[in-house]
């Protein structure tokens, strides 16, 4: 067929996902090709200049922006105010540590934005370098970039398939499609018109550019390059996928408006006040106006909450999983849904077998993965297959209709071939150990796609020549149909049994043949048939972790959802085996894609496995739950996955046999590939949040109290008790002891029993922000009123230093109400000793500020008398009396409801 004609002035490449259901004629016409010769130099030339080359090009962020726009955070700018005042005051000691603060925070989210950037130069190296084309009737090597649409692509076993294409001539070939499917088989293909509605998995009349040819040769024509490929969409969609904000992320920034707003609210209320009423003179007002704004703004709160969050982060390393960014630690704590790929993340990826049966003996084998650690058993007792004739050779002639190998490396076993090969291969290692059969081969028939099995023809020592065969199961009925023996409908009926449980079912053989047989062909095993031997049941085994964290999974309110290729029927029976559910529901791939985003969101809550999905349908499914407010993390290892593991509220890779891409996508990967990590770090996530949560409610209070003490003090038009250097102290000092306490506050009884908090839960209750009134209240009228009663009877030096301590002081008491939900006077006093370590550099620290002179000229302080500490002890002790016995009130009211 010659169809070449003139350059059309639009190739429909929008129909790129349709071409499996055309006639590849129709597609060379569409294209304008020329089949058999293919294009010539002009039309490429054309084609190039029209589309442009065969690569992925996404466009890049300067650096210099994203560096910048880690300062676009309402926290960031409260700390620049703070800068700001200090310099304005002259302490630029304390600038220029504040200043660090933002420059490190800037610096941090920095370089996590560019790492994650990656994910798109790992794609692009994807690609393949070199394509085989048909040009002018001839064939020869290309730059895979310079392939465009129409051109005829010959693939062979070894190839990377360097574009997207319709095959059209197709020779046994198989193609490894895990790195866009996620499925470890490879897919046989063919030249076959299909249904329009087929999924990415099962269009076997396709290959795509990032694959792998294994198997066999074919010729196809290019019908999409570049970012129009599968693989070049998914690069697109890394690029377009913007990673949502962490829940932490955004209360922490809504907290922070909040409350500058309402500082700079007061402080203008204040300053007109002040002003109207003549209460100070205008450089005494602006002073005090400062004090009460650097009282009050919370600077240490981001520097305490990215402590903590670090120091998070250091141990679930330590637990093998590395977190990107910091606060994906946190996020872990919120999540609703996890959403995961199976193979490889729910699974082993190991293709294993479990049953096998020979006549009516039903043999089970246990191990699990290409590893040969195991038994095979009847009745739960191990039995020597060497004594069980039929048995071994059903295991002899698996391992001989094979063409994998399976070798152990470093401790790990690695296959070269077919995973359902090196199934039977670990099957008769664990029979028979590693030492191979002393057979020859004399010939063999590679899998064929359109004869579905594999034979191979061998002679043993005593020159004795035979025929193994291994393949589906009904192929290999059909070849054993003359025996006299054979029992179709009880081999059938088991062998659907076995598919309806989610099991991969291959069926075994021989055949006896004369000792001058050379060759084997189909229609020799036709013509004599082959003597049947038994069914193998083989599964890609759930991973023995999984199940039990998935189960604890549950308990905590997280739901796991599984999204995979497989067939919707293996999909479930796995989802049952892990125990996603009690009544598992499935929807495919191709329900999802008629589906609206709406629609989806409406129901996809109701679904716990979704079978024969494609990357754009896992994205999809990802967005779906985020739209019922659920935080959603996804769990993957390949290319396909990468698009969703970057829209997910946080996405965990697998970082064993996860791919580069999918890794940089995540916010979190897991170094063992070990799911049941995940649970580690959701606990982790969760005591992170409380012991933030925590940070807030101890350290708004006893900063509200400081800029109350200013308010106070202009309302009652009474001198100022503190100094602005004076509150910066404070606030330093407390920032490098008592709320480092929190990083160390181990999780709270029952952390994992409790459901995932909701996204539209707010980091204060209501009754959080009353005990935050009230407690500021307190410690701000001790403070003054102690100020007042010894300001004329001592002076301003010892008054004020009293009014200090007295606030660190109420804040030392208040630190053991807060930490724990407990009583204070509990087992709880005793889990924090680090608690007590920073008291007592508090205390010293106090000492120090209290009576060495150098300090009390910097600070104006003076010392103080034994009489004085105890005021200081006995007002403190007030705030830890009436939170202690508000908390008792809200327990003992808990209880009752």
């Amino acid at each position: 067929m010659n169809t070449k004609t003139n350059e059309s002035d639009d190739v429909p490449l929008s129909r790129a996902s349709k071409f499996h259901h055309q006639e590849w004629t129709e597609i060379v016409d569409d294209l304008q090709a020329n089949y058999p010769d293919g294009l010539d130099s002009d039309d490429v030339t054309q084609r190039i200049q029209k589309y442009g080359y065969n690569e992925v090009a996404v466009k890049s962020v300067p650096k210099w922006l994203i560096f910048l726009r880690q300062f676009n955070n309402v926290i960031i700018y409260i700390l620049l105010i703070a800068v700001g005042l200090t310099l304005l005051m002259g302490h630029y000691s304390d600038a220029t540590v504040i200043a660090l603060v933002v420059f490190i925070n800037a610096m941090i989210g920095y370089f996590q934005e560019v790492n994650a950037s990656n994910a798109l130069d790992k794609i692009k190296k994807m690609l393949s370098v070199e394509a085989t084309v048909i040009r002018s009737g001839e064939r020869f090597d290309v730059p895979a970039r310079e392939l465009v649409l129409g051109d005829l692509v010959y693939l062979e076993a070894g190839d990377n398939v360097p574009a997207d294409l319709r095959l059209i001539d197709v020779d046994n070939l198989r193609i490894q499609e895990s790195s866009l499917t996620g499925e470890a088989d490879s897919v046989l293909k063919n030249e076959h018109i299909l249904a329009a509605s087929v999924p990415l998995a099962e269009r076997s009349n396709m290959a795509y550019a990032s694959t792998a040819v294994t198997n066999g040769s074919a010729t196809g024509i290019v019908i999409a390059t570049g970012v129009d490929t599968q693989i070049g969409q998914i690069s697109q969609s890394v690029a377009d996928v913007s990673g949502n904000k962490s829940p932490l992320t955004k209360e922490l920034y809504a907290l922070g408006r909040g409350i500058s707003w309402l500082i700079i609210a007061v402080a203008a209320v204040m300053f007109v006040l002040g002003w109207a009423l003549n209460i100070y003179d205008l450089p005494t007002l602006v002073m005090a106006i400062i004090a009460m704004i650097v009282g009050s703004m919370p600077e240490g709160l981001p520097a305490a909450t990215s402590i903590i969050l670090a120091t998070g982060v250091q141990k679930l390393t330590k637990k093998h999983a590395i977190v990107k960014t910091l606060p994906a630690a946190e996020t872990l704590g919120a999540v609703d849904i996890i959403a995961s790929d199976k193979t490889g993340t729910l699974t082993k990826n190991e293709m294993t077998i479990q049953d096998i049966v020979i006549d009516e003996q039903h043999y089970t084998v246990t191990g699990t993965g290409y590893a040969p650690e195991g038994d095979i058993q009847i009745n739960g007792r191990a039995v020597d297959a060497k004594k069980i004739a039929k048995l071994e050779m059903f295991l002899t002639m698996g391992q001989q209709a094979n063409d994998t190998f399976l070798t152990e490396e470093n401790g790990s076993w690695e296959i070269n071939g077919e995973p359902t090969d090196a199934a039977f291969l670990s099957a008769y290692y664990k029979a028979f150990g590693q030492k191979e059969p002393k057979l020859n081969e004399i010939d063999r028939i590679p899998f064929d796609s359109d004869y579905r099995y594999m034979a191979r023809l061998s002679e043993n020592q005593q020159q004795h020549r035979f025929i193994a065969i291994k393949g589906s199961p009904d192929k290999l009925f059909d070849l054993a149909e003359n025996s006299a023996t054979f029992r179709r409908k009880y081999w059938s009926d088991l062998a659907a049994k076995f598919a309806q449980s989610g099991k991969r079912v291959i069926a075994v053989g021989y055949a006896d043949v004369a000792d001058d047989v050379n060759e084997v062909t189909h229609e020799s095993l036709k013509a004599s048939g082959i003597t049947f031997l038994g069914l193998a049941a083989i599964i890609d085994p759930p991973r023995p972790e999984v199940i039990d964290a998935i189960k604890d999974m549950r308990q905590a309110g997280i739901h796991v959802k599984m999204i995979t290729g497989d067939s919707p029927d293996t999909a479930k029976a796995i989802g049952q085996q892990l125990g996603l559910a009690n009544n598992i529901q499935t929807i495919t791939g191709s329900e999802v894609e008629a589906m609206t985003d709406d629609m989806l969101a409406s129901v996809v809550t109701k679904y716990d496995v979704f079978a024969r999905t494609t990357p754009q349908d896992k994205l999809r499914i990802v967005a779906a739950y985020q739209a019922n407010g659920l935080v959603t993390a996804m769990t993957g290892d390949g290319v396909n996955d990468a698009p969703a593991l970057k829209r997910a509220d946080i996405g965990v890779a697998m970082g064993v046999k996860g791919t580069d891409v999918a890794k940089d996508s995540a916010d979190m990967v897991l170094a063992n590939d070990d799911f049941s990590t995940i649970k580690t770090a959701i606990a982790q996530g969760r005591r992170l949040y409380d012991n933030i949560r925590k940070t807030i409610l101890y350290l708004l209070p006893t900063s509200f109290a400081e800029g109350l003490i200013v308010v106070f003090s202009i309302l009652l038009q009474q001198p100022m008790p503190l100094t602005a250097t004076q509150l910066l102290w404070i606030n330093m000092v407390s920032a490098l002891t008592l709320q480092l306490a929190f990083i160390f506050e181990p999780a709270e009884p029952g952390l994992m029993s409790r459901p995932p908090r909701k996204t539209s839960d707010k980091l204060m209750s209501r009754y959080d922000v009353f005990q935050m009134v009230y407690v500021s209240v307190i410690i701000a009228a001790v403070a003054l009123a102690v100020f007042e009663y010894l300001d004329s009877m001592t002076g301003f030096a010892v008054a004020s230093t009293m009014a200090v301590n007295v606030i660190i002081f109420g804040k030392i008491f208040y630190l053991f109400n807060i930490r724990t939900a407990a009583p204070a006077l509990s087992r709880s006093f005793w889990t924090n000793p680090m608690a007590f370590g920073a008291i007592a550099a508090m205390i010293i620290l106090q000492i120090i500020f209290t009576y060495v002179p150098f300090m009390q000229g910097v600070f104006s302080t003076a010392g103080l008398s034994f009489n004085h500490w105890v005021i200081v002890l006995a007002t403190g002790l007030i705030v830890l009396v009436v939170t202690e016995l508000d908390k008792y009130r809200r327990m003992f009211r808990s209880r009752a409801l």
